[in-house]
């Protein structure tokens, strides 16, 4: 490998795990509706368990209420009794052609929990930037061992590394602040 795939590894590497803490953080539960709440929950639909956007319509069409529109009447109450069984403290309730869930308000102390939970993704995520930027910069040392680099592109190298690093952890930062925020929103 050489510095630019390394670089650019390093770049990949680190932008996905930005995108798994925003995947993570839809699945923290805010005051607010949002369809990536049923994310975990999984249907049975014709013997195959399939995740609930795959057999019906999930939206917010309000801030405190979700629908889930299925795609087949005859599954109504299969999905109303998935939704109670993923234990998402969540009372779907079937009206006959749609299952309206309304979101309840958050205690404090609930908040509380869920912004020590964001900060636990947080954190997760700022370690799996630094150890990206470790194999890299391992990587880079070893070229540098082997002779394939000299003393001043290693540094260089080494240094374009670390502004990646600080730019993601900026993001990531940047993404906690703003959820921390839209959990404790009342």
């Amino acid at each position: 490998m050489n510095q630019q795939e390394i670089f650019a590894d390093a770049q990949t590497r680190m932008d996905k795990t930005i995108d798994s803490l925003h995947h993570e953080l839809a699945k923290v539960r805010t005051g607010r509706a949002t369809p990536a709440l049923l994310d975990t929950v999984k249907v049975d639909y014709y013997g195959q368990m399939v995740p609930l956007n795959q057999a019906s319509n999930v939206s917010a069409p309000e801030p405190r209420l979700l629908v889930v529109q299925p795609w087949e009447k005859s599954l109504l109450a299969e999905i109303e009794r998935a939704i109670q069984k993923a234990d998402l403290g969540l009372n779907p309730s079937n009206d006959g052609t749609m299952i309206r869930i309304p979101i309840p308000q958050l205690s404090e102390e609930r908040r509380k929990d869920l912004v020590k939970l964001v900060k636990k993704f947080g954190e997760d995520a700022r370690v799996a930037v630094r150890n990206i930027r470790r194999d890299a910069n391992d990587h880079l040392k070893k070229l540098h061992k082997n002779n394939e680099i000299s003393e001043d592109e290693l540094s260089v190298e080494l240094d374009r590394i670390q502004e990646i690093t600080d730019k993601h952890i900026k993001k990531i930062e940047a993404i906690l602040e703003a959820k921390e925020k839209e959990v404790l929103e009342i």
